[in-house]
């Protein structure tokens, strides 16, 4: 819409708004990006009053300033408040009491918070508590909460129990726009370091909306005078606020503002386009708590530091010019010539690759973006990596990304890699190429891959960008030479692991029968077939293995490998018909029944505790029925993929229930008697479910006699077809993208397993979709944080590139769009370390240049004031004090001992060697000091 009316055009300004309000009566959600707050209050007023309501949403980008409006109607209901999962906790007691204390087996800690609710179920004993009423939880302990309940005449609790968590909807009665600007309430704050800024910018969107009506344009960036204005409208409007009026308004704050608000810069685009996009989702949806209402962000750490004349901020007729009035010329020079190296092409390398190229960066020499991905596209990319199209499936994702890139911007200098960054392909990004670097931008989705980059960071003291998405949550970290702690410094916990006790003989969770059966699939398919093989391509070499092993998992998986090639070998579909169903009467009945044998119902522990107390469930064996499309269901993908391992053709008729049945029933499937004085493991440290024996050895050495009998009777140059479990890679934006090739039965298999599982210990059983997440290990990855995430990445490129930043100028982020949330920080500095009048951090590196004897490094240490005591290159040891014969290799050169010692064959593209050293003081305290360089000819 126009900022200005004349009576030549409004009547088309008329017409114009009638269309709108057409179109916009049939949305759910609308979204104004760019409308003068006059023509926004009116619009908002016609959706807020609207039946039913339609969310309005108002959003400006100007400069490095932004500001986000919601309003979703008088009354909106929101069904799930955050996204998470409903927590559950696992019953040990619950007391006859008002209120009851209700105590947890004590394997996790709660998430139960004071005003939860949750229901009960399968409680034995206080059954009154399973009727599904939703009971309030008061006094959360880490272990432990109270009811508002009175169980005082409820039965007495004798075991078992789940509560679990109901998610609760909330109202949000939203005001209007019109109401708002008046009273705007609690802003969304995301730095607790500007505090004081969400108000004053409230101030100032409103005073540069009356100074584009007063004017008819912009403020002139760097005007002095036109920020004198935008400053005394500010407060004007400030003295009209009644108790939400400032007592100080941040002129310069001001000042930055008015002189950058006619630029859209493409990170603050990226980051308000994600943050909006999730808005819209939710108005949709009722998913996630909307922005409740104003929402106000700047960056202005990200202007350079030294001070900018108006002339250094004109436009110069390029496409940059909305950043260069910004950030001034001398800034945008050098993000063309920047060197760049982005780490990954997927869903974050996609959006990077877009934003630096709009930003202009690498377009000019001696600038040069490298991109690198060893992967290829796949259907499922599409919903979140926007580079790609239906016909690049297959194409290599570096390849095309930078294709794309050059068709947004023809003047980006781009090379693309199909190389994996890892200790294997340093001869391609070798010193010369790293030392050539500018900034590393990772766009990685796997730890072990940012810590070796963050290693080659710290080494070459590269700046290195890192971000990472988990569904509606994003953080950034910047990791700036000399600055910061480095990525490594400080890692996340690993993810709890589930005793191997608990997940193969008494799991109590879903995700227990899904790792359970993960791997089963790959031990059955992937690693049976990969051994047979192996034993077939050299039988005495893998004989001569198994004895050198001489252990119990050396025997076990002989045994496994005769009877794979034995009695389970299969010639006919209907070979692997039998091999599926003894396999389900194996998995389900049979170990079942042997389990409640060895362990009945009644057992004690050793203190005279039940053996069967939570967590552990009590299992029941599964009786096969053709009538149960499930079990039949089972037996098809597990058929179909025994088949695939043995190279044997699948009939078309396996797909019919009716014919399933019929070559079941065929199958004899043996009486099964528990044995005595089997050993079940349920030691939860235990590392293993093999036992050892005296002789194993022996028995061994009669298995491989055994074992070359059974591959006399294989077909000339029989092999297996291992079959690997295949990666899942579900993408979201608006829904659910479905694995690319939903056919090959491997998902089928595997949740067909941890389903009958769970059924075996009343377990409640998942949907192939929720088992692909669990099983397939699934990082859910949406556009939208995406966005946010690389948008605020890129605000830090500025600051990197211009150079000068203190730590302080930086900044990392954690984001939750879900809530919404948006926390800033400084990052962490660097550990420093102190010795004499020495100094160092993670960041440093002693560079010799000069090829020293030993003796010589040892020297140049003590005149630093360090005992060297042990010298190491890799992983060999090239000089100890305490070994005498060492003293024999002093006068050597290092790298003449590294290569005699360390077998070290220092590669072309390398002109140094690197040692450890360890030291201590003249007090023998150990110090830690920096990698060694020697550099030689």
């Amino acid at each position: 819409l126009p900022q200005t009316f004349s009576s030549a055009n409004l009547a088309d300004v008329r017409c114009y708004t009638v269309a709108l309000l057409r179109l916009i009566a049939e949305a759910i959600a609308v979204v104004f990006t760019e409308i003068s707050l006059e023509k926004a209050v009116e619009f908002d007023d016609y959706c807020h009053n609207h039946q039913p309501p339609i969310s309005f949403i108002k959003s400006e980008v100007r400069g490095l300033f932004g500001s986000i409006f919601c309003d979703f109607g008088p009354e909106f209901t929101v069904t799930d408040v955050d996204g998470e999962e409903p927590h559950t906790a696992i019953i040990a007691s619950i007391s006859n009491d008002n209120p009851p204390l209700v105590s947890c087996v004590d394997d996790e800690r709660l998430e139960f918070q004071d005003g939860d609710l949750v229901v009960f179920s399968e409680v034995e004993g206080m059954t009154e508590l399973n009727d599904g009423k939703p009971r309030k939880v008061k006094n959360a302990r880490p272990y432990s909460f109270s009811l508002e309940e009175d169980t005082s005449n409820f039965g007495s609790y004798v075991k078992g129990g789940i509560a679990t968590q109901v998610k609760q909807s909330k109202l949000l009665k939203f005001k209007p726009l019109r109401d708002a600007l008046r009273d705007p309430g609690d802003f969304l704050l995301s730095d607790f370091s500007k505090v004081d800024h969400p108000q004053v910018l409230h101030l100032a969107f409103q005073a540069l909306d009356k100074f584009r009506q007063n004017f008819g344009r912009f403020p002139v960036a760097g005007s002095e005078q036109d920020a004198q204005r935008l400053i005394a409208l500010a407060a004007s409007i400030n003295e009209t606020m009644g108790e939400g009026r400032l007592e100080d308004i941040n002129d310069k704050l001001l000042r930055h503002f008015s002189s950058g608000s006619r630029a859209i810069l493409n990170p603050m685009a990226a980051m308000f386009g994600g943050i909006v996009g999730q808005e819209v989702v939710k108005a949709c949806s009722g998913k996630f708590h909307p922005l409740f209402q104003f929402f106000y962000f700047d960056s202005i750490e990200s202007l350079p530091t030294e001070a900018l004349e108006a002339s250094d901020l004109s436009p110069r007729n390029s496409r940059y010019d909305a950043q260069i009035s910004v950030f001034g010329y001398n800034l945008q020079k050098k993000l063309e010539e920047a060197k760049v190296f982005i780490v990954g092409a997927g869903a974050l390398g996609c959006e990077f690759l877009k934003n630096l190229a709009l930003m202009g960066v690498s377009c000019s020499l001696p600038g040069k973006l490298t991109i690198t991905d060893d992967d290829v596209i796949e259907k499922s990319n599409l919903s979140r990596q926007f580079l790609f199209r239906d016909w690049n499936i297959g194409q290599a994702k570096s390849t095309v990304a930078a294709s794309v890139a050059g068709i947004i911007n023809p003047k980006v200098r781009i090379e693309a890699l199909q190389n994996r960054a890892s200790p294997e392909t340093e001869n391609v990004f070798n010193d010369s190429f790293w030392e050539g670097l500018d900034v590393v931008v990772n766009a990685l989705d796997n730890v072990n891959a940012r810590m070796y980059m963050d290693q080659r960071c710290v080494y070459f003291q590269k700046p290195l960008l890192e971000s990472g998405t988990l569904g509606p949550k994003c953080n950034t970290q910047m990791v700036i030479p000399h600055l910061t702690e480095n990525y490594g410094a400080s890692r996340d916990p690993p993810e709890k692991q589930a005793p191997m006790c608990t997940v193969h003989s008494f799991p109590h969770n879903i995700d227990h029968c899904l790792t359970w059966a993960r791997s089963e699939f790959e031990g059955m398919l992937e690693k049976m077939p990969h051994e047979v093989n192996k034993f077939l391509s050299n039988p005495g070499e893998y004989a001569a293995a198994m004895k050198s092993a001489g252990d119990a998992q050396a025997r076990d998986l002989l045994e496994r490998v005769i009877e794979c090639l034995d009695k389970e070998r299969c010639e006919t579909f209907q070979d692997c018909i039998t091999w599926a169903r003894l396999k389900f009467e194996d998995y389900f009945s049979n170990r079942v029944k042997q389990l409640t044998f060895t362990f009945p119902e009644d057992s004690a522990t050793s203190t005279g505790a039940p053996f069967w107390s939570a967590p552990k469930r009590f299992p029941r064996p599964l009786q096969f029925s053709t009538s149960d499309i499930s079990h039949l269901h089972f037996i098809m993908a597990a058929s179909i993929l025994r088949a695939e391992t043995f190279g044997i053709p699948v009939p078309d008729w396996v797909k019919k229930p009716s014919k399933q049945a019929e070559a079941v029933d065929k199958v004899l499937v043996p009486d099964f008697q528990p044995k005595k004085g089997v050993k079940i493991v349920t030691d939860e440290k235990a590392t293993s479910l093999s036992a050892a024996s005296i002789d194993d050895s022996a028995v061994i050495n009669d298995l491989i006699a055994k074992l070359d009998e059974c591959s006399k009777t294989l077909p000339r140059g029989f092999r297996m077809n291992a079959i690997q479990f295949e990666k899942l890679s579900v993408g979201i934006t608006f829904g659910l993208d479905i694995k690319d090739d939903d056919t090959n039965y491997h998902m089928d298999l595997i949740a067909g397993l941890a389903n009958m599982r769970a059924r075996n210990y009343s377990i409640p059983e998942v949907d192939k979709l929720k088992a692909k997440f669990i099983a397939g290990r699934i990082i859910p990855a949406i556009a939208t944080s995406t966005a946010m995430a690389t948008g605020l990445v890129c605000l830090e490129l500025y600051k990197v590139l211009a150079g000068g930043h203190k730590v302080e100028d930086y900044r990392n982020t954690f984001a939750n769009l879900a809530l919404p949330l948006l926390t800033m920080s400084e990052p962490v500095p660097p550990k420093v370390i102190k010795h004499l009048d020495m100094k160092w951090t993670v960041w440093d590196r002693w560079i010799i240049r000069e090829n020293l004897t030993l003796r010589d490094l040892l020297n140049w240490l003590k005149d630093k004031g360090l005992n060297a005591y042990s010298i190491s290159c890799g992983t060999s040891l090239l000089y100890n004090s305490m070994f005498p014969r060492h003293k024999d290799r002093l006068d050597k050169k290092l790298a003449d001992v590294a290569k005699e010692v360390a077998k070290v064959e220092v590669p072309s593209y390398r002109r140094h060697l690197d040692v450890v050293v360890a030291c201590e003081d003249d007090d023998d305290n150990d110090i830690d000091i920096p990698l060694i360089s020697i550099y030689f000819e």
